[in-house]
């Protein structure tokens, strides 16, 4: 039973959203509706901040006015839903309030109907208010009343309908793809639904549609896309969820220029929605590019490049011989102190690499061999400049790739870490960034084989096709990913349309033909009836959304999202079932060793 009288809805409907009403509605009346977000009562007059999805209105209950309707609002508390009409009334200007857009106006509150009551909320609504992770999962619908993640979730809402609109523009349809499949363990691990009516067989959550998006197109819809839902059950980061959204497009008869020239006014488009304007073109680094100036494939642009200058110091054993020796610039860093050089030079330590840290040093050392290193590099006497060579030797099967993304890894904890100097890291500066022609293949050290880089079904540079069994470690692929600020947005490629070339490429990673037809039978089998050339991308929705939202979780984007240990606190997932469920699918339950 409520503590409070509460009134029913009824015929109510309200007349105006707490965030529009102005000074020049000054003498109409108003229905507002929403919840209670701050009180302050002066006794004989109570003030309500009235919050809803567009913003807060002032509300007054004044006791000379109307004593039985002040006596009502005395009963509210933080979070009450109530439902307010009254006169609008322009503020004298001493009682304005710039910090709200409907500051300029109050309403004389003449009745009110308290639709519900709320528990005390377990943490308050401003956002100045750290509030553990934790507490705010598992009262999810209560964090998500907050202006931050209010503004955050309409955003995303926006960004997918100017994704629909530019896409449709564009004379892409959008067509949805199954989400009970088989599985494809090729990369991380699926998550099983076992199947009632086929006892001891299981349907898998698609990691991705990418065959399905493939099927499209020999289907001859020519463009196809979605806003889909994907799962995979990996561990997870800041930027990773057991669930997440991609915009998946795909497209038949496409070159890579096209799938450019598709992406660029979407993300320009997706952008505007969120109030930044960013660049009609992006620029392009191969990979090979990308690993020679910044030693990671989706490098951070509003940092400098570095610099191979092994060939100034030939002979001078400040790495051993074959391996790049990397000049690293961080601008207007200014002078370090000895412990602030000490721990650059143990952090690239311990991933293997001899730090020289002391320029000065250097310039008495090897005076010509320097002034070419701050010519090639630009630097100047305010830069931090440090030269990081290879301690011993650097293994796998491509040993510079070692060198190069250790390197990359010491630019990026530097450029970090002495932002506060520099500023360079703006987080609205968005450089935007393709990164093309990635290997066909990485090596897998473990289980000494050839794995796919991108997926198995993405084609080799013609010019390559040969090399995909004699020497696969210089395949390129039609592959690409789009980068931002360091970040991996999305990854696309032109696929293998041909069922020769697609056999090849299971061949060259090691799947026979038994394999090959047991996993993809009936993609190879489509080859067969006419599939066109086709390609495409999958962008990370939820990526997108959390930068352009100057956030730095996921979770902070995505309406309910899991832990970092793939759990729901609010529904307390995953939980166990009744052991008639188990019963019915043939399930039985055995404890881990």
């Amino acid at each position: 039973m409520s503590s409070v009288p509460l009134d029913f809805l009824g015929e109510l409907r309200r007349t105006h959203s707490c965030g529009t009403l102005r000074a020049a509605d000054a003498g109409q009346r108003a229905l507002l509706m929403g919840w209670v977000h701050r009180r302050r009562d002066l006794g004989g007059v109570i003030f309500i901040h009235l919050r809803d999805r567009d913003g807060v209105t002032q509300l007054v209950f004044d006791e000379s006015a109307d004593p039985a309707v002040h006596a009502k609002a005395e009963l509210l508390a933080s979070e009450y839903v109530i439902a307010a009409e009254g006169r609008v009334k322009q503020r004298t200007a001493d009682t304005i309030n710039p910090t709200i857009p409907t500051g300029e106006v109050e309403i004389a509150v003449e009745k009110l109907w308290i639709l519900n009551e709320s528990r005390t909320p377990p943490f308050p609504m401003e956002d100045t208010v750290d509030v553990k992770e934790d507490v705010r999962l598992k009262y999810r619908y209560v964090d998500l009343r907050r202006p931050r993640m209010q503004t955050n979730i309409i955003l995303r809402s926006k960004m997918a309908f100017a994704v629909r609109q530019t896409l449709t523009g564009m004379g892409f349809l959008e067509i949805e793809t199954p989400f009970m499949t088989r599985s494809t363990p090729e990369g991380a691990r699926d998550y099983l639904v076992p199947s009632r009516v086929s006892p001891g067989m299981f349907y898998a959550l698609p990691q991705s549609p990418q065959i399905f998006k493939q099927l499209l197109m020999v289907s001859g819809f020519e463009k196809y896309f979605q806003i889909v839902r994907c799962f995979r059950d990996e561990d997870l980061r800041a930027d990773r969820q057991p669930e997440f959204t991609q915009i998946d497009l795909e497209m038949s008869f496409p070159q890579q220029e096209t799938i450019y020239e598709t992406i660029e006014p979407l993300i320009h488009a997706v952008c505007e929605v969120a109030g930044f304007n960013v660049p009609e073109k992006f620029p392009r680094l191969t990979y090979a590019q990308a690993m020679r100036s910044y030693g990671i494939d989706k490098p951070d642009l509003r940092l400098p490049p570095f610099h191979c200058v092994e060939d100034l110091f030939a002979g001078q054993n400040l790495t051993p011989e074959g391996l790049p020796l990397v000049a690293i610039v961080i601008p207007k860093t200014g002078q370090l102190s000895r412990k602030e050089r000490d721990e650059l030079k143990a952090f690239g330590t311990e991933r293997g690499l001899r730090v020289f840290d002391d320029a000065k040093r250097l310039e008495r050392d090897f005076p010509d061999a320097m002034a070419e290193v701050r010519k090639r590099t630009g630097a100047g006497e305010e830069d931090l400049l440090l030269l990081a060579g290879w301690v011993g030797e650097a293994k796998g099967q491509r040993p510079e790739d070692t060198v190069l993304q250790a390197a990359g890894q010491l630019r990026l904890h530097a450029g970090q870490k002495y932002n506060d100097r520099h500023k360079l890291l703006d987080p609205k500066d968005f450089r935007f960034l393709w990164v093309v022609d990635f290997p066909m293949f990485e090596w897998d050290d473990e289980e000494h084989r050839w794995n796919a880089a991108h997926h198995p079904f993405t084609s080799v540079h013609d010019e390559d096709l040969e090399k995909l069994t004699s020497d696969p470690a210089h395949c390129r692929a039609k592959s690409y990913d789009l980068v931002l600020n360091g970040t991996e947005l999305g990854s696309g490629s032109i696929r293998i349309h041909r069922r020769d070339v697609q056999s090849a490429g299971f061949a060259a990673l090691g799947l026979s033909q038994e394999e090959a037809h047991h996993k993809f039978g009936f993609l190879l089998e489509a080859l067969e009836y006419g599939a066109p050339p086709h390609g495409g991308i999958a962008l990370g929705l939820d990526r997108l959304v959390m930068i352009l939202a100057g956030e730095t979780s996921i979770r902070d984007v995505i309406p309910f999202p899991k832990t970092a240990k793939g759990t729901d606190l609010m529904c307390e997932a995953p939980n166990d079932v009744p052991e008639r469920q188990l019963r019915e699918l043939g399930i039985t339950i055995r404890k881990k060793a």
